[in-house]
C-alpha cells in the first residue's frame, strides 16, 4: 500500500467536513422550527421536558440537543439539562438580531432547490421551477405561509445590515426616500429613524406590503411612510429624491435588471439619486471567508432565480445601458455590502 502523501490526511478531513456540513443546516433548522430556543428562553430544561413542550420523541430530541451542543447552539448542564448559548439565543423569535426565519427558510424551502444545482450549472436556468413548481417569486403568490417565512427571513437579513448601511452612507440630503422592493420596510424604517425630517415610500408586491405596517409602527415611522403595492416591472412611485434598491438586482438576470432600472429611470427626476445596495463580486476570488460568502450567494441566485451577484464593472454597464451614470461607490465594510450611487443622464 502506497504511503499517504504529507498533508493529504488534513486535506481529506477538511474536504469531508465540507461535504458533510449539510447535517448542521438541518439540525439548526429543526431546532428553530420546533421552537427549542424559545422554550429555553427562561433557563435550562431537560430533554424530556422539552419533548413534552414541543410534541417530539424524547430520546430523539435528546440526540438533537447533543448535536446542538457540539455546534455551540446549546450547552449541557451538570444536571443533564440544556441551556442556550449566546449564539443559540439568535434562534429565538424575540432575539435582537434573530436569524430564526432565515434558518427555517434556508433549511426547508431552499434546501430542495440546491439539490438541483447540477441542473442549473448544465442549463443556466433556475432550479426553483422543478423543485417548487414555479420559478422566481411565483411560489409565494399562492402560499401565504411561504411568503411569510420568506419576508421574515429577508427582514432578518436586512436588519443585520441596516445599522452599517445607515452609519456608512449619508442619507441626510434626501427629503423623500422610496425603497423599491423593500419588503417589510426594515431598511427604510432604520433610514427614517436616523433622518427624522425625511419621509418615505415603501414599494413591493402585495404579499409584503400587506404585512409591513406593524414593522414601520414598531420603528415609530409609520406616519412618515406611504405604503404602495405594485410591480417594479410596470411602474414605481414618482416624486422621491432618492430611490433605494437593496439586494434587488441580484435576484434578476441582466435582461430583467435592465427592465427594472428602466422603470425606475422613468420615475427618477433630474436631481434625484438611485442607490443600489448590493454585494460586489471581486474580479478574482480567493479561498477566504468573504469570497466564500459571495460564492454562496452567487450560486444561490443561480439556483433560485437564474440570476447572479455582479462586479462593479457589471453594475456600471447595467446602469449605463438604462440612463444612469455612477456618481459614488461606498463600501459598507461592516456588512459586506456596497452602496452604488447613480444619477440620471
Amino acid at each position: 500500500m502506497s504511503e499517504i502523501p504529507p498533508g493529504q490526511a488534513a486535506d481529506t478531513a477538511r474536504l469531508l467536513g465540507i461535504v458533510n456540513a449539510s447535517w448542521m443546516t438541518q439540525a439548526v433548522r429543526v431546532a428553530a422550527e420546533l421552537g427549542i430556543p424559545d422554550l429555553l428562553a427562561d433557563g435550562p430544561r431537560s430533554a424530556s421536558d422539552l419533548a413534552r413542550a414541543s410534541g417530539t420523541h424524547a430520546p430523539s430530541l435528546r440526540r438533537l440537543l447533543r448535536a446542538l451542543v457540539t455546534l455551540d447552539v446549546c450547552r449541557e448542564e451538570p444536571a443533564g439539562t440544556y441551556a442556550l448559548t449566546s449564539m443559540g439565543r439568535l434562534l429565538r423569535t424575540d432575539a435582537d438580531g434573530s436569524v430564526r426565519s432565515w434558518a427555517i427558510y434556508w433549511g426547508s424551502h431552499v434546501w430542495n432547490e440546491w439539490a438541483h444545482l447540477i441542473d442549473s450549472i448544465t442549463t443556466g436556468r433556475s432550479s426553483r421551477e422543478p423543485a417548487a413548481g414555479s420559478g422566481g417569486f411565483g411560489p409565494m403568490e399562492g402560499d401565504p405561509a411561504l411568503a411569510a417565512v420568506f419576508n421574515a427571513a429577508m427582514a432578518e437579513m436586512t436588519r443585520l445590515a441596516t445599522r452599517g448601511i445607515v452609519a456608512g452612507y449619508d442619507f441626510s440630503g434626501f427629503s423623500r426616500i422610496a425603497d423599491i422592493g423593500g419588503g417589510y420596510g426594515e431598511l427604510l424604517g432604520a433610514v427614517l429613524t436616523a433622518n427624522p425630517d425625511a419621509s418615505g415610500v415603501l414599494f413591493d408586491l402585495e404579499h409584503a406590503i400587506a404585512h409591513a405596517r406593524p414593522h414601520l409602527e414598531k420603528a415609530g415611522v409609520a406616519n412618515r411612510c406611504e405604503l404602495v403595492a405594485g410591480s417594479f416591472f410596470e411602474a414605481v412611485p414618482a416624486g422621491a429624491d432618492a430611490y433605494l434598491l437593496k439586494s434587488v438586482l441580484h435576484d434578476w438576470d441582466d435582461e430583467h435588471s435592465r427592465a427594472i432600472l428602466t422603470t425606475v429611470r422613468r420615475a427618477v427626476g433630474g436631481s434625484a439619486r438611485l442607490l443600489l445596495v448590493e454585494r460586489l463580486m471581486p474580479e478574482h476570488v480567493e479561498p477566504v471567508d468573504a469570497h466564500r460568502t459571495l460564492a454562496r450567494t452567487d450560486l444561490h441566485m443561480l439556483v433560485a432565480h437564474a440570476a447572479q451577484e455582479r462586479t462593479e464593472a457589471e453594475f456600471r454597464a447595467l446602469l449605463g445601458a438604462t440612463g444612469f451614470t455612477v456618481t459614488a461607490v461606498t463600501p459598507i465594510s461592516a456588512t459586506g455590502m456596497t452602496v452604488i450611487e447613480a444619477a440620471p443622464v
